[in-house]
């Protein structure tokens, strides 16, 4: 056994919990860090810089398991997968794909889609269409599928950007495929496909898997609905529409509160509050003053949701607390760049797509700031995720990838 492969034996020789960053929005996919903890105060200056490290194109966020981390970006015409060190960011493995994804409405032809980890894979998804499925020990790969050539898939706007979920032992893939290839699972151990279903295009939002009443539910925005789909075999239970016709995107992740799911967009499309009953939707649409926002996914604490509203291309931005049950907005204050947030026990963590970190309480009382920092250059593309484990935040933009120690 050679050193390096040893090393990431050591690095990557468990399944998720407390602290790690598996896939995107974390540990449960609703952008909340489980059981981290904040420095109470960080250093005059902003929070400190453990390392950071140049990266190619693309939008993806970085996912985290122990103190292995995996970035994936694009260098020339590749698309490039590594294993690195959270601790350090000393590069471990990288495995190179030949990529002729070339982007229409961005000039980033890089992946848009965060890696999705289990105990002994990665998956990837990339702008192109192509999902791969790596070994997390060394990256030699164990399958790959061309989605786009299998299922007919249209390019969109910006190419694949729906990042992959794991339910049980399949990954399912918002595919956007024609005839019924909408949402199409892939059998993880060889990437056969297990099932394909619905008739629609793909969303940039990315599906999510939820348990009401004792009955699991998959839950994909696919380009124009909200479909409540079997996870076993992606059978449709329920729909409802949502989406616009024209150059619009549905990008947000479907939250879970309780039992019902919120989901927002910008474009005319706005929000809408729906509950689970049996395997049915009751929705209630909220129009655009309720929340439209363009990507980013509202964070969830004791049933409110605090969000951004508006869009990154047109700004400026309003952080928003909305009460989704009660259909009303708690407070607004408005003036802020786009970007994306996490939580973190009774605070919020809002990365701005002008390289700024802002350190607010999730409190229905008002907005309060208690830190501001710019920890990265601004950019025209600041769509990455941050990610947050073992106290470390890794934040990126359009060259740099830095760690930043913001908790214990």
């Amino acid at each position: 056994m050679s050193v390096r492969t040893l090393l990431c034996l050591m690095l990557c020789s468990r399944v998720a919990h407390a602290g790690d960053w598996p896939q995107i929005l974390g540990p449960q996919r609703n952008g909340i860090a489980s059981n981290e903890l904040l420095l109470p105060q960080w250093p005059a200056n902003g929070p400190e810089t453990v390392w950071e490290s140049s990266v190619g194109q693309g939008f993806a966020g970085v996912a985290v398991l122990g103190d292995a981390l995996y970035l994936f970006h694009r260098q020339g015409r590749e698309e490039v997968i590594e294993c690195r060190k959270a601790s350090t960011g000393e590069t471990v493995w990288a495995t190179r794909l030949q990529s002729g994804y070339a982007g229409g409405y961005s000039d980033d032809s890089g992946p848009r889609c965060v890696p999705l980890l289990t105990k002994h894979r990665v998956i990837t998804f990339g702008a192109g269409g192509r999902l791969t499925c790596l070994n997390r020990e060394d990256g030699a790969q164990i399958w790959q599928r061309d989605t786009w050539a299998d299922f007919q898939a249209p390019e969109g706007y910006f190419g694949a950007g729906s990042t992959p979920l794991l339910v049980d032992d399949t990954v399912v893939v918002n595919v956007g495929g024609r005839g019924e290839a909408a949402v199409v699972a892939f059998d993880l151990a060889n990437g056969a496909t297990r099932w394909s279903g619905i008739r629609d295009t793909a969303s940039y939002s990315s599906p999510v898997l939820a348990t009401v009443n004792g009955t699991r539910h998959l839950i994909v925005v696919s380009r124009m609905n909200c479909l409540l789909l079997d996870p076993r075999t992606g059978e449709r239970r329920a729909a409802f529409d949502f989406g616009m016709r024209g150059p619009t995107v549905n990008g947000a992740t479907p939250v879970m509160v309780g039992d019902s799911v919120f989901v927002s967009s910008s474009y005319r499309v706005g929000s809408v509050w729906a509950k689970i009953v049996d395997d049915s939707f009751e929705p209630v649409e909220s129009g655009e003053d309720l929340l439209a926002t363009q990507y980013a996914t509202p964070v969830e604490k004791d049933g409110l949701l605090y969000a951004v509203d508006g869009r990154q291309d047109i700004g400026p931005a309003s952080l928003k607390c909305i009460d989704p049950a009660g259909q009303k907005v708690v407070w607004e204050e408005s003036g802020f760049d786009y970007g994306t947030m996490i939580r973190v026990k009774d605070e919020l963590l809002f990365l701005t797509c002008g390289g700024e970190l802002i350190r607010l309480d999730a409190s229905p009382d008002g907005l309060s700031v208690s830190a501001r920092h710019r920890v990265l250059a601004a950019t025209p593309r600041g769509y990455r995720l941050p990610a947050l484990s073992r106290g470390l935040l890794f934040v990126r933009d359009d060259s740099v990838l830095k760690c930043l120690r913001v908790g214990n």
